[in-house]
């Protein structure tokens, strides 16, 4: 079967559904050049059932990367400017009165989507942030007392600029809890920019991803498999232990005031097991655990001051733990 064709993700078996995710990176390169870590991080959120925050300057094809991705694994997307004056109607949809029938009828909103991707979400107040929680973590959205379940699966890829804050309103860290993994988007190397104005030279419009040559490689199917496949990946008590010690150690970190919460340990463990598949095995090893640990950990930890003046980062903090945790054997 041609994995480019409509069928591509109707198979659903755990080896096929394996190869056309990995094909994924080189579909998404047509159009994203040099971002293999975000893609990655986004395909390992989708096995989890995670939301991913993204943060990168303006400009770094963060929007691009997630319209790709959606066309890659011919999944819905939308997306939501967030911008102080939204209101939480704006993205879960309202009841609407229809004349004709003289009754409410609803209208939804955006979030009723796949890939929902949401721009800048910290230039909108807290109670349009809020909005998202509930579509996040129960995978519906409640209007007018009647639960709407949303469509299956559902990310939600939320964006936020790390160098502008005048007009922000932060995620509380309640929030930040909810996002599986916070994926860093870097500027691209010299020879990596090169490429990009070299294909906007020849004509890329990146409003274009079919022109751009970007077609469907996987699908539903395929990534039902692969959570189900995930699921049964083998975790030994030395791993589960590995992943309780790191998270402890940053409970006890002199450089932080908040440390890793369980929650946060259960979603290392499940990004190692979507890693550990993703990598050809059904059993996870520490190396997994470390892979995975600065996008899980960064955002669930919070500095002191004292150490944040003094240059300290969460990814400085997280790799000295990860330096000084014994390894399993």
């Amino acid at each position: 079967m041609d994995p480019t064709t409509d069928n591509a993700g109707q198979t659903g078996e755990p080896g096929t559904a394996r190869a056309s995710l990995e094909a994924l990176r080189a579909e998404i390169a047509k159009a994203v050049v040099g971002q293999d870590p975000a893609v990655t991080g986004l395909v390992v959120a989708l096995l989890c059932r995670g939301h991913v925050l993204l943060e990168g300057v303006p400009g770094v094809a963060k929007t691009l990367l997630v319209r790709a991705l959606a066309s890659a694994l011919e999944l819905d997307t939308k997306r939501v400017q967030f911008t102080p004056d939204l209101m939480p109607s704006d993205v879960t949809g309202s009841l609407v009165y229809d004349t004709r029938s003289a009754e409410f009828s609803f209208q939804p909103g955006p979030v009723f989507t796949n890939l929902l991707l949401a721009d800048e979400i910290n230039r909108t107040p807290p109670k349009t942030q809020s909005s998202l929680l509930e579509a996040m973590e129960e995978r519906q959205v409640t209007v007018d007392g009647t639960p709407r379940p949303l469509p299956e699966p559902f990310l939600v890829a939320a964006t936020q600029n790390p160098v502008e804050y005048e007009g922000t309103y932060p995620l509380p860290e309640a929030q930040l809890d909810r996002f599986l993994l916070k994926l860093t988007i870097p500027l691209p190397s010299r020879q990596d920019e090169i490429d990009v104005l070299t294909r906007h030279a020849e004509g890329f419009d990146p409003r274009n991803l079919h022109a751009a040559g970007v077609r469907p490689v996987a699908g539903p199917a395929d990534l039902e498999a692969a959570r189900t496949a995930v699921a049964e990946t083998t975790v030994s008590p030395e791993i589960t232990a590995y992943v309780v010690d790191i998270c402890r150690a940053t409970r006890e970190s002199p450089s932080l005031t908040l440390g890793v919460s369980p929650r946060g340990a259960t979603a290392l463990l499940a990004t190692a097991r979507a890693w550990a598949w993703l990598t050809g095995r059904d059993y996870v090893i520490p190396d997994d655990v470390k892979a995975l640990a600065l996008p899980t950990l960064r955002h669930r930890v919070q500095l002191r001051p004292e150490a944040e003046m003094d240059g300290v980062t969460a990814d400085s903090v997280i790799n000295a733990i990860l330096a000084h945790v014994p390894v399993p054997r």
